[in-house]
């Protein structure tokens, strides 16, 4: 287990309010998972992860509950970015975090695509699209 940073959790208030902890982690498990489907991508860019966890561009509700979705994109180095984030809550084991889920570099069209039809809860006030 990895420890990575902290939420902001005003961010994500809307996603849930009961958010029992700032602290995010990506499990070994969560890396075997994103090694196998995202070849390359964890090697290559988990140096971003801290700060897209830290500072993301878009917040998304995702699907399932108590979950976000986080986009970020670098634009120094024209990549762009998803990753997964299920938070912690009250009802949850109290020795578990908020979580990475899943992370990897998307195109700038599916990240695009996210941003029209998505429910975006919270974005960065730079981000004037």
């Amino acid at each position: 287990m990895q420890y990575i940073g902290k939420i902001d959790k005003e961010k994500y208030k809307l996603i849930t309010k009961d958010i029992s902890t700032e602290e995010v982690i990506l499990t070994d498990k969560q890396v075997e998972h994103i090694k196998e489907r995202h070849k390359g991508d964890y090697e290559q860019y988990f140096k971003h992860i801290k700060e897209i966890v830290e500072n993301p561009d878009y917040i998304i509700r995702d699907t399932k509950p108590n979950t976000g979705f986080l986009l970020k994109e670098f634009i120094e180095e024209n990549k762009t970015f998803q990753l997964i984030l299920r938070l912690h809550t009250s009802k949850d084991n109290k020795e578990y975090k908020n979580s990475i889920i899943t992370f990897l570099k998307v195109g700038k069209k599916k990240y695009n695509q996210y941003l029209r039809n998505k429910e975006i809860v919270w974005k960065r006030l730079d981000n004037d699209e």
